[in-house]
């Protein structure tokens, strides 16, 4: 398996970056690589899932800071599963489309609205939403 570039925000605002090979949205756990300093040493941390409101899988870590992200859904956009807008306990709104929600789960997979986003795909953690609406 391939790494896999991930921002992970805690539910106490905390972020973190690095890549993970063992990401499995069925799992309480997974790890995270880091990159300490710079150097081309890696450290490990075994995080869980209780902790997180939501995995970024992203294209860069650095994004692009002049890009301003279309928010809102428009007619034409063609969308994978069912437009959504949920809303985390922090207050935080995001909007996008999904095709396989299930409050029972432990969380779901969230395409943003924007395909020029840097997020390419969301992992929405289900116990750290307030809200959840299709649109």
């Amino acid at each position: 398996m391939e790494p896999v570039k991930v921002e992970i925000l805690f539910k106490n605002g905390n972020v973190r970056k690095g890549h993970t090979l063992d990401f499995n949205p069925t799992s309480p756990t997974f790890h995270l690589s880091e990159n300490i300093n710079g150097s081309s040493h890696n450290q490990s941390i075994l995080l869980e899932m209780k902790d997180i409101k939501a995995v970024l899988f992203v294209k860069t870590f650095e994004g692009n800071k002049e890009y301003i992200e279309r928010k809102e859904f428009i007619e034409s956009d063609r969308v994978q599963g069912r437009r959504v807008e949920v809303t985390f306990a922090d207050g935080e709104v995001v909007r996008g489309s999904t095709v396989g929600y299930d409050p029972k789960r432990l969380g779901f997979f969230l395409i943003p609205v924007d395909p020029g986003s840097n997020n390419i795909r969301i992992f929405m953690i289900s116990d750290a939403l307030m809200t959840f609406r299709f649109l």
